[in-house]
């Protein structure tokens, strides 16, 4: 979510950094990257990056240029329209930058090609939540819908096919993730907000609202399906055609009788309900919560008894990257995880794939408050030197196990994906 980045009103959460006024900047002051020693030549190296807004930044491409000589030229779309654009048009980029949910659509047009593992240097130090589905600690976590060690491994350096067992080519190199609740307004609600089905609650008639995109919202309508007890999905990431008729006739009545205030597409728009009071309970982004903050307003990213609906992107190249382009890939990747970048996206709310080189380009206060769930030691401050939250402060949901030892399910694409959008534009249209 990247400052100035994004190119599209309807970016997905992802043009949040957009919206956080440069909350990526927080990276500011962290401690420059050893190792990556640069002499300048002739010919410069350069990478055409495609992707949502979520990896992206003015900060990054700058700080990856001073280490590397690599220049980045971005080129920000929606999710659905980078997903077109790999299909359409695998010679317009070299890297892309994905969500795994995403995969199932991209891997069966072979536009894509996986890296090998063994080229990445920090890839045995990416969390286990990957490639194992389980916390550091050894914790299983919740595996519904497109869980990234479902999708993460293929079978061999062509292949189309994913591999239930460990290969040498990784379909994504993480790099960042996050688990997702609600945001709510305590000083409007006056009251303790500890499950999904408040969403639904007639108390908040009017006040409540959920994200417009179709893969994503019906993944929060099921959270509150399952909390009202109306029905237990097997997988609520891939729904059958009954399963999605019965949570869309569920939204629909609650639409129908005045429910929503609004179904938001764009992260400043979900910025301004909530700061605004227009609505006190809605589905939000960690970054938006952090936004409406920032202006000195109460929200809260609410820790919910059901769990936290969780996401996750990496890298690839495409097909057409190959001989000194692909080597280049290959470096940028290994700079991305390298430390530097994933601070950068640590200090934004969201988690680094490698956590231990995140650290050390931290603050000891910093990893404390961001990833320990400890009370903040200083206050933590935004780009601009003003104040995110108070020294005393403790993250919404606490320490890193806490929130991600509480996923759910992560987004997916189902099957009926087609069937399940139709529907879904049913009920916007109702």
């Amino acid at each position: 979510m990247a400052d100035g980045m994004a190119k599209s009103k309807n970016l997905r959460r992802r043009d949040l950094m957009k919206g956080v006024g440069g909350l990526a900047g927080l990276a500011a002051g962290s401690g420059a990257i050893t190792g990556f020693p640069y002499v300048h030549s002739a010919e410069p190296k350069v990478l055409r990056y495609l992707g949502t807004a979520v990896n992206e930044g003015d900060a990054i491409s700058k700080k990856c240029f001073e280490d590397t000589g690599i220049k980045i030229e971005y080129i920000t779309a929606t999710t659905d329209d980078v997903t077109k654009r790999v299909i359409t048009q695998p010679n317009s980029f070299d890297v892309l930058d994905t969500e795994y949910f995403s995969l199932k659509k991209l891997i069966p047009s072979g536009n894509i090609q996986p890296l090998n593992a063994r080229k990445i240097r920090e890839f045995d130090n990416i969390t286990p939540v990957f490639t194992k589905g389980e916390l550091p600690n050894g914790k299983k976590i919740g595996g519904q819908g497109t869980a990234p060690w479902k999708v993460l491994y293929l079978e061999g350096p062509g292949s189309t096919q994913f591999s239930k067992t460990p290969t040498d080519y990784v379909t994504l190199i993480p790099t960042v993730y996050n688990a997702d609740t609600l945001g709510i307004r305590p000083d409007l609600i006056k009251r303790p907000i500890n499950s999904w089905k408040e969403l639904l609650n007639p108390e908040f008639k009017g006040k409540a609202a959920i994200l417009n995109i179709p893969s994503i919202g019906i993944m929060d309508a099921a959270m509150v399906v399952e909390a009202t007890g109306q029905y237990t999905y097997p997988d609520k990431g891939n729904m059958t055609r009954a399963e999605i008729d019965l949570t869309m006739k569920i939204l629909t009545e609650a639409k129908k009788s005045g429910q929503f205030r609004a179904f938001w597409k764009d992260f400043n728009e979900s910025v301004n309900l909530m700061a605004s009071g227009e609505t006190v309970i809605q589905s939000m982004w960690s970054p938006a919560v952090t936004k409406v903050r920032s202006q000195g307003i109460p929200c809260v990213f609410q820790p919910l008894q059901e769990g936290y609906r969780s996401w996750a992107s990496g890298f690839c190249v495409s097909k057409a990257t190959s001989g000194a382009k692909l080597d280049t890939a290959y470096e940028f990747v290994n700079w991305f995880l390298s430390g530097w970048a994933g601070a950068y996206l640590n200090r934004q709310g969201y988690y680094s794939a490698v956590l231990s080189t995140a650290q050390k380009n931290m603050e000891p206060y910093e990893w404390a408050y961001w990833m320990e769930g400890k009370p903040a030691a200083q206050d933590i401050r935004a780009p601009d030197g003003s104040v995110l939250e108070k020294a005393g402060a403790v993250r919404d949901g606490g320490s890193y196990d806490e929130r991600m030892g509480s996923v759910a399910c992560w987004n997916a694409v189902m099957d009926e994906n087609d069937y399940m959008v139709r529907k879904w534009n049913e009920f916007i249209a109702a």
